[in-house]
């Protein structure tokens, strides 16, 4: 009689984890390059516009889910039963076909495929590349957000009246209004500066994140606070000069400002203003302690 040997296939997690990926790939390749494409060839809808921070952002985050790879495999398989329930809920809104539902979903199923795989300590390694991933994620929080702008508005138009009347310009502001002469500037809910705000807070994160400053909550907090009040600074400048261009009747300017390349380069010379001040505040925190 002659035995015969049964061998049972082996699964390998690293494996598993390649097909996932793949997967999630195949899924989320079209989703993904539509945003870029819109991010680059500005054709998309105004309020995913204030998402474009995605172009680099989300490489940075799959960057860094990269660098921790062997933290991953070190894991034990600790199924989290939310886990399932979050992976349900993103097919639930991936299949719906709504835009919004289907942005939303990314994220979704990447959470609830590290509690899945991996459990609570999975979340914990990589809910920063989760958070970069949902930050960059186009929804219509900014829309919702306009309607509260006001104030905002008021104050930007405000200070930007006071600036060009300290230059000597006939200015006149009334609410969210600037009158130059006999022209007006409106400072819109778009033009209050949210698109601005909302890269260099996400910056902000990358910068701490790279430089391991975000270990230390009084940097982070301070830096953060210091990156909300440049970009209100930063947009009042850019508002002042758009209402000088107008209200003089420099309409190329304008435009260049407004419309074209030159507002990205006013956004690229306020990030790049982020380093020296975090460098500031690590010297300065690392001196007092």
């Amino acid at each position: 009689m002659v035995s015969q040997l049964r061998v049972k296939p082996q699964f390998s997690p690293q494996l598993l984890d390649l097909f996932i990926l793949g997967l999630l790939g195949l899924l989320y390749a079209p989703v993904i390059l539509h945003w870029l494409d819109g991010w680059l060839h500005k054709n998309i809808s105004t309020e995913h516009e204030y998402f474009s921070h995605g172009i680099i952002g989300l490489p940075f985050a799959t960057y860094i889910a990269w660098t921790r790879r062997k933290f991953w495999q070190k894991l034990p398989e600790r199924p989290h039963p939310l886990g399932a329930v979050l992976l349900l809920v993103g097919g639930v809104f991936y299949c719906s076909g709504l835009e919004e539902w289907v942005n939303l979903s990314l994220v979704t199923i990447l959470t609830g495929a590290c509690l899945w795989l991996k459990g609570v300590p999975a979340l914990k390694l990589q809910r920063f590349p989760l958070l970069l991933a949902f930050l960059a994620t186009p929804t219509s929080v900014p829309y919702i957000i306009a309607f509260y702008t006001f104030p905002l508005q008021s104050f930007i138009a405000g200070s930007a009246g006071f600036i060009l009347n300290q230059l000597g310009m006939p200015v006149k502001v009334d609410g969210i209004n600037i009158y130059v002469g006999e022209r007006i500037v409106e400072i819109a809910p778009y033009c209050a500066g949210l698109k601005m705000l909302f890269t260099t807070v996400y910056v902000s994160l990358m910068l701490l994140y790279w430089t391991g400053a975000l270990s230390s909550r009084r940097t982070t907090l301070w830096f953060l606070s210091m990156a909300v009040v440049l970009s209100i600074a930063g947009n009042i400048v850019r508002n002042s000069l758009l209402a000088y261009f107008h209200g003089t009747n420099q309409e190329v300017a304008f435009h260049w400002l407004h419309d074209s390349w030159g507002g990205d380069i006013f956004s690229s010379i306020m990030l790049l203003l982020l380093i020296p001040i975090l460098n500031g505040l690590r010297s300065y925190f690392s001196r007092s302690s």
